[in-house]
């Protein structure tokens, strides 16, 4: 009980006073829109870029943190897809978007803080060892395999231009392709810009949950339960167990194991329903499981800390 007191709810009443505040018309829809931007495209990337740009890579890069996480990310994402595809007889577009919110975990606005509160900032380099190569990971495997179905029959050269086209236009991966230029090459940060930097960042984290609670109240659960339900099993259960497995195979340490199993038992993030939308397939499904999981995560992110010790 003292884990949830002291780690969980904090987050968790962030999100519920950004989620008030727009239900009870204090703060605008259209406000949210633009701190949401804020934080996706300015804030959170600075924050990547930053954390990048210092990490030591020979120490926080670990293979079997990331061949547990990915490798249970992937499994997710298989799984998912063939879910709706084989239980819920939907079309291969619409299960490649759901199988996108079975992959893509709320590693940052929820990852990074919980696990932060859990064991404290020097926990937090197996997060970003994992975040380095999520939005690339994720995003490239997602749109990928989209447009490998939407387009059938496409030539290898035309289907490497649309992925990467779609890549190279996400702030993340630009923020974090920018900070392993900067920690590869030993180029220093320049003071001034560095404290610019971090102010920009300490806004980062607060924002973020707070815009994700007044995001959440537009999403309605309607429809579609049996799919959303199997999304939050494989999310918060089924890739934390993977990850977990992988990790005890793998023999890792446990600041990594604990950094790996925590981020793999976040719920779908956002970036779920922003795939979904630009595609234009299982909106419903992907708007609703980020609601839906996003308040199950309360008790099942409980359960991973209290085995995790």
């Amino acid at each position: 009980m003292q884990t949830l007191l002291d780690v969980i709810l904090p987050v968790f009443l962030v999100i519920g006073f950004g989620y008030v505040a727009v239900w009870r018309g204090l703060f605008p829809v259209s406000g949210i829109d633009g701190v949401m931007k804020f934080t996706q495209n300015f804030a959170i990337p600075c924050l990547l870029f930053q954390a990048i740009a210092r990490i030591d890579l020979s120490s926080s890069y670990d293979p079997r943190l990331l061949s547990s996480f990915y490798g249970g990310a992937a499994l997710c994402f298989a799984l998912g897809i063939l879910g709706a595809r084989v239980l819920f007889r939907r079309d291969w577009e619409d299960s490649v978007a759901i199988g996108f919110c079975c992959l893509f975990s709320n590693s940052i606005l929820l990852g990074l803080p919980i696990t932060e509160r859990a064991y404290g900032p020097e926990a937090l380099a197996g997060n970003y060892a994992i975040l380095s190569f999520h939005a690339p990971f994720c995003y490239g495997l997602g749109i990928t395999v989209m447009e490998f179905v939407r387009n059938r029959g496409q030539s290898g050269l035309s289907l490497l231009r649309n992925v990467s086209r779609a890549m190279f236009r996400n702030a993340l991966v630009i923020a974090i392709l920018g900070g392993f230029a900067v920690n590869l090459s030993g180029l220093p940060i320049p003071g001034v810009v560095d404290d610019a930097l971090s102010l920009i960042v300490r806004a980062a984290l607060p924002a973020a949950l707070f815009a994700l609670g007044g995001v959440l109240l537009q999403y309605k659960p309607e429809g579609d339960m049996k799919a959303i339900l199997m999304v939050c099993a494989i999310a918060l259960l089924v890739h934390p167990a993977l990850v977990w497995s992988f990790g005890t195979m793998f023999n890792l340490p446990q600041a990594g194991f604990r950094s790996g199993v925590l981020t793999a038992a976040m719920a779908p993030g956002f970036n779920a329903y922003i795939f979904a939308n630009m595609y234009g397939r299982a909106r419903r499904v992907a708007a609703s499981s980020v609601l839906i999981a996003t308040g199950s995560s309360i008790l099942t992110v409980w359960l991973w800390l209290t085995v995790l010790g």
